[in-house]
Order: C-alpha cells, then sequence, then structure tokens
C-alpha cells in the first residue's frame, strides 16, 4: 500500500528557471515540480501545499516557525506517513536543523533541494525530490529525525553542511558521513542517530548573534552584542576552541551581563574543547563560563541557542 505523504514547497533553486535573455535565474510564476507530480505520485499517494515561494536567503527563523506551524496543522488534520519540503539550498541545512529541534515526530520529515534551475541541462530538482519521496515512504526512515537527501544521498540535519557554491554534491557530514543512500532498487540506511534534543516554541522572541574568529580580532565587536538588544552569541572559535587574547575581556563582559556565550570551533572537521590554559585558550574560556557546543557549525549552534532563548 502507498504511503500518504505531504509535499510542502518553499521555493528556492528547485523550482526556478534560467532566464535565456538576462542569463539570470529567476522565480518561476508557476512551480515547475507540479508538472511532475502525475510521475511523483507512483511512490506515494501526494497532498501538495505552497507554504511560501522564496529563494532560501529571504528564509527567516520566524519563515522556518511558520513551516513548523503548518506541519503541526496538517498533521492534526490528517495524520501523514511522512513529510518531504523543498527548499532552496543556502539556508537548507538550518531550516532543517529548525524542524529537528522544534518537532518530536517519528514520521520521516525530509528536506530536498536542487544546484540547477528546472530549465538547465542536468537540472537535479525533480530527480531529488522523487528521491525525498522514496526515502519518506520507506519504513526504515521513521524515528531517524529530520533528513535531508540529495544526490542519492540521506543525511542528518544535525550534521549536514553546504560545503560547495554550485556542485551537485554540495551537501556532505563532515566526520560522519551520510546515515544511507538512495539506489534505484531501494532505501538503504547503515546507521542512525543516537538521540534527539527537542525545545518546543510558540513564537521567535530572542535575538542570537554570531561572530567567526580571526587573527587579531578585537573585543569592540562583542561590547556591542547587549546594547543592540540581543540576548546570546555564538563564536566560531579558532582550532579546539581558543580566541585571541583581546576577545576574552568581550567575552567576560558578556557573560557579567549574563548574556550567553558559546563556542564552537571555525574547523570543517573536529570539536571545540576546553584544552589550552593560556589566555584565550578553550580551558580559560570554560573556566569563565562559556559553553562548547561541541559537533555543530556555527549557524546551527547559533539556531540552538535561539531556541533554547525562545523557549524559556
Amino acid at each position: 500500500m502507498k504511503k500518504n505523504i505531504l509535499l510542502i514547497h518553499t521555493g528556492g533553486t528547485i523550482s526556478m528557471e534560467f532566464d535565456t535573455k538576462t542569463g539570470g535565474v529567476i522565480l518561476s510564476a508557476t512551480n515547475p515540480l507540479a508538472l511532475e507530480i502525475d510521475n511523483i505520485q507512483k511512490f506515494a499517494n501526494i497532498t501538495e501545499v505552497e507554504a511560501f515561494n522564496l529563494p532560501s536567503p529571504h528564509i527567516t527563523p520566524e519563515r522556518m516557525l511558520e513551516l513548523k506551524a503548518l506541519i503541526t496543522e496538517k498533521m492534526d488534520y490528517s495524520p501523514f506517513d511522512g513529510v518531504v519540503i523543498t527548499h532552496g539550498t543556502d539556508t537548507l541545512e538550518e531550516t532543517a536543523y529548525f524542524l529537528e529541534l522544534t518537532t518530536d515526530y517519528t514520521i520521516p520529515i525530509v528536506l530536498t533541494g536542487a544546484m540547477r534551475s528546472s530549465n538547465e541541462i542536468g537540472s537535479d530538482g525533480v530527480y531529488n525530490l522523487m528521491s525525498a519521496v522514496r526515502v519518506a515512504a520507506a519504513d526504515d526512515a521513521n524515528g531517524k529525525g529530520v533528513l535531508v537527501v540529495l544526490n542519492d544521498e540521506i543525511h542528518t540535519a544535525t550534521n549536514v553542511t553546504k560545503t560547495h557554491s554550485s556542485s551537485v554534491s554540495t551537501f556532505q557530514s563532515p566526520q560522519f558521513g551520510p546515515i544511507g543512500i538512495v539506489t534505484k532498487a531501494a532505501i538503504h540506511f547503515h546507521h542512525a542517530p543516537l538521540s534527539r534534543t527537542y525545545l518546543p516554541i510558540e513564537k521567535i522572541s530572542k535575538k542570537v548573534a554570531m561572530f567567526k574568529v580571526y587573527a587579531g580580532m578585537e573585543a569592540d565587536l562583542l561590547t556591542t552584542i547587549s546594547a543592540l538588544g540581543y540576548d546570546g552569541v555564538v563564536l566560531e572559535g579558532l582550532g579546539q576552541g581558543n580566541v585571541p587574547p583581546n576577545l576574552a575581556t568581550g567575552i567576560r563582559g558578556l557573560l557579567t551581563e549574563g548574556l550567553p556565550v558559546i563556542l564552537v570551533s571555525r574547523c570543517f572537521n573536529g570539536i571545540a574543547q576546553d584544552i589550552y590554559a593560556y589566555e584565550g585558550g578553550g580551558k580559560m574560556l570554560k573556566d569563565m563560563g562559556v559553553r562548547f557546543e561541541n559537533g555543530l557549525s556555527g549557524q546551527k549552534a547559533r539556531l540552538k541557542l535561539l531556541l533554547e532563548l525562545c523557549s524559556e
């Protein structure tokens, strides 16, 4: 028996087209994916909804919350066996992680997108959408949290990140790799996440800043945070979790004001740890009250802190 899948469109390259007159990629008046619905129905009973039609740089946490509310509304009215969301790739990983933290369904929620617009040679949108629907309809996808499916690979929302500006194989999970693959015949999972975090929220009421730490960075950027109304900050630190000594004063000031400071590593692989005890070193920062968020990128650590503050 075919599964019942809710398909939500949000915009992005997957629903755009190449304008031969200007040479630019533009929003389509009609979503080109709608023309493929008959082919997609072969894999599941599809109910389509357009949440919004936006390029992914226009997606905000408020829009992510709208998307979460839409899923909740549809599931309360008519429970589905899975959800598939089409999304622009620039912020896809952030929306996926937002939904990972704010939903607690055991059914699969799968995000997908495209690196090439609908009328470009080698367009990957329809294929990725079909793969996402197949994953959402797979029994083994249940209980694995929010997933991201592109280019025949299945990734968790927590680990996946966009690693290339234009390649169709851009989405990777550094250190961990995909948790499954899509083949012509079947969906194969080879491992699964050990745990999930759930942060229910009603509205976005806080502001969290993020900075990538660099050599010689001064503290003045941090001293403006509270004055501008921010409620916390995430730092992508150097190496295993260190900052230039000048930055320590600014961090101490934020902590004294009661603003949480989260530290992750700006490195592509590895985690931040409290190892070095020199001025600005990770051990000193940990002793000051800085929280280390292991295994998350800066953008995901920012979302997690934002949701933690909004759920208090």
